[in-house]
């Protein structure tokens, strides 16, 4: 390729030169001597060590090399991310299912206590396990590091449930120093008119309202099977209806809203009685975390990542595994919303 005008090719070193270099490397990167140390020992200006220093890695004689530690997954963390078009992607190991929640909960915990900062205003759901043990793991802090947290789904129930949901936003609030702003209201109701009723009602509206406004959501994503936690509330879907929506093709859920396999939005008469975000809103949120694990956890996890319901994905390394194992045709980065 001809040079350009003006313009001279660096300079290839000659061999004694080379072998220069090479001490210099391997005083600094292998010995761990400092570049003032080197300079009186070699009789040589610190400036000009610290240029030799850079002309080696330019050479390649210096190479980095990043060595994933037990317990890393850079690898597959950067396969789930190429493959569905994922911001981010924290693979944990676990054991078994009580084992993944436990997992998944605490690395969730590390990355959310990272990750936000103040003028975030979170969404959370009311009724994942995972996220629970996520709440329960962060620390709390001694400042504000966001603003509010606000339920994405109605969170009343049967009381031993409405406590779990309620848990799961104040607590949440408290370790971040933020507002909890709570859904008065069922999660799902059992008719389209009283949803239309509860809507007009301030209390509720003024939630709906600050769903415009989230940055970051932090949700579980559920599939066609209750959780133990959903079927306590006294607001799940029942068998009729879960059939229904098994022959509609529904993989799995997020706040109620349900999708297939490949993450399209599933439309059923449930959509007018969620009390709770729309999908709209939802994929309007820069940032939606999801965090899942389990075999039975699959076709939802991968749904979610198809169809862009979450754009950053917490989960246990066997699902990360079958997740990255699909085959390439079928798996890409999701539309454009």
């Amino acid at each position: 390729m001809p040079t350009t005008p003006g313009r001279r090719s660096p300079r290839q070193p000659g061999l004694d030169e080379l072998r220069l270099l090479t001490k210099v490397a391997r005083l600094y990167h292998e010995k761990d001597v400092r570049q003032p140390q080197i300079a009186e020992r070699l009789r040589l200006s610190q400036a000009r060590v610290s240029r030799m220093l850079r002309q080696a890695e330019q050479l390649g004689i210096v190479r980095t090399v990043v060595t994933m530690p037990p317990g890393v997954h850079g690898e597959l963390e950067d396969a789930l991310q190429a493959r569905y078009g994922l911001q981010d992607v924290v693979v944990v190991d676990a054991a078994d299912s009580d084992d993944i929640r436990s997992a998944i909960g605490a690395a969730t915990a590390a990355y959310l206590g990272i990750t936000l900062t103040r003028g975030h205003v979170v969404g959370i759901t009311s009724w994942s396990e995972t996220v629970l043990a996520a709440v329960e793991r962060m620390p709390g802090r001694s400042q504000q590091t966001v603003d509010r947290v606000v339920q994405l789904v109605g969170g009343l129930g049967v009381p031993k449930g409405q406590v779990h949901a309620n848990r799961l936003t104040t607590e949440f609030a408290a370790a971040c120093g933020a507002t909890p702003i709570l859904m008065p209201a069922p999660g799902l109701v059992s008719d389209p008119s009283v949803r239309r009723a509860l809507v007009r009602d301030r209390s509720i509206s003024g939630v709906m309202a600050d769903w415009d406004g989230i940055t970051d959501a932090l949700v579980g994503i559920g599939g066609l099977d209750p959780s133990p936690l959903l079927a306590r509330s006294g607001t799940g879907v029942t068998d009729a209806e879960r059939r229904t929506l098994r022959d509609l093709g529904a993989a799995g859920d997020i706040c109620f809203r349900y999708y297939d396999a490949d993450g399209a939005l599933v439309r059923s008469d449930l959509d007018e009685r969620v009390m709770g975000i729309t999908a709209e809103q939802f994929f309007a949120i820069p940032r939606r975390i999801g965090v899942a694990g389990g075999a039975d956890k699959f076709e939802a996890i991968r749904g979610a990542a198809r169809g862009g319901w979450i754009n950053v994905l917490i989960t246990d390394r066997a699902s990360a595994r079958r997740l990255a194992d699909g085959s390439p045709s079928d798996d890409t980065a999701p539309p454009d919303r």
